[in-house]
């Protein structure tokens, strides 16, 4: 059972949007370090802006300090060295219920022995607004998330997305200046975080409120964010949006985190102007151009291919930015298949249309030439 006493420092403080003309104006996290006792480094160096309205998604797998991140900007933890202020105010000395923030857990946290109602009020009671007033706002609060009808159930009676939803109700209805929400699909099915997507995008387009999202999904956060900051081993390694980073990421770590793209290595053996010719592992040659890379002849370069840039060409016959492959598994996924390759010792990975499968079911073993254009390279940085 949800303790009440614990559930306050959920809630944030009641308090008007600011102006966007504010010269202040947004969140920011400048030179953001945590470290744990013991020596352990969570959080180093993070430094973000993000502006009121803007839906920006942390990015990682487990560990790389995304959590921590968001615990800091809601108070819940305390940053080593760095600032954290919203529209110029400094949130490091404030706990969590003194801040303009909220935040809604992977674990609702709902009160099973109170009513939808009564759960929604509750941060407002907390700040001492009268008993008609917090039961004026928390019923507009449900309205917001279609769930008027269902002021009277118990949490226990509603569905995980209802539950959801009542649980972004409770926090919205304090009117923070930014929502911070921590893996808030993770609890939830395939087809109910598909559609909670949808939902909890609108919903932030209507508030037009600043959320801080925090996932592991890659497609949960391409899907949803204005903005992405992929995190890795405690740091920041690229700021984009969601195109950028599904088709240009700049590190391996980005690269190889979004799992869609081929990663070769290789030695420049040829450089014209800005153009790149590289000697990838697979035994292909890749060209790139890439203004100011600062490779020379000799130098190893790291380079990129998406998965969807790629094509079959069986009439290639060789040449730059062809690959000659062996077919190790085909993956059918409705609308697309996956062709899992191995080129040399290496694997690749090319996605291809759905309707493209029946010529292709059954081929495990045989080889086959793939080819993509030199626009879709991208040299990373280690």
């Amino acid at each position: 059972m949800a303790q009440e006493s614990e559930d306050v420092t959920h809630e944030g403080a009641a308090t008007a949007a600011p102006s966007p003309s504010s010269p202040t104006s947004g969140l920011d996290l400048v030179d953001l370090t945590k470290e744990f006792p013991g020596g352990t480094v969570a959080v180093e160096d993070v430094n973000l802006h993000v502006d009121h309205g803007e839906y920006v998604v942390l990015l990682g797998p487990s560990g790389c300090g995304k959590t921590t991140t968001l615990r800091m900007i809601g108070g819940h933890e305390f940053p080593t060295a760095g600032q954290i202020t919203l529209d110029g105010q400094s949130l490091v000395e404030l706990e969590p219920h003194e801040r303009p923030t909220t935040t809604v857990f992977q674990h609702f946290a709902l009160f099973p022995h109170r009513s939808v109602l009564e759960n929604v009020e509750f941060g407002l009671k907390m700040h001492g607004v009268g008993k008609e007033e917090r039961r004026r706002q928390a019923t507009a609060a449900l309205e917001m998330v279609g769930l008027e009808t269902l002021g009277n159930r118990k949490p226990r009676a509603l569905s995980g997305g209802q539950q959801q939803r009542v649980a972004l109700a409770r926090v919205l209805v304090t009117k923070p200046k930014a929502l911070l929400l921590d893996e808030p699909l993770g609890d939830l099915d395939r087809l109910l975080q598909l559609r909670m997507r949808v939902e909890l995008r609108n919903l932030q387009r209507q508030l037009g409120l600043m959320f801080v999202h925090v996932t592991h999904n890659q497609e949960e956060a391409l899907s949803m964010a204005d903005r992405i900051v992929v995190m890795n081993d405690a740091r920041v390694q690229q700021i984009a949006d969601p195109l950028t980073i599904a088709t240009k990421p700049e590190t391996e770590v980005v690269a190889r985190f979004m799992g869609d793209n081929n990663v070769l290595a290789g030695t420049v053996t040829a450089r014209d102007g800005d153009r790149l010719t590289v000697e990838t592992s697979t035994g292909a040659t890749m060209t790139a151009v890439v203004p100011d890379a600062g490779h020379a002849v000799g130098d190893p370069a790291l380079l990129s291919v998406r998965a969807a840039a790629a094509r079959l060409d069986e009439s290639a016959t060789g040449g730059p930015n062809t690959a000659e492959c062996e077919i190790v598994f085909v993956e059918f996924l409705g609308d697309l298949v996956k062709l899992h390759l191995v080129a040399g010792e290496e694997r690749m990975l090319v996605k291809v249309p759905g309707e493209a499968y029946s010529s292709l079911r059954g081929r495990e073993g045989e080889r086959i030439r793939i080819a993509w254009k030199e626009d879709d390279v991208q040299l990373l940085r280690a």
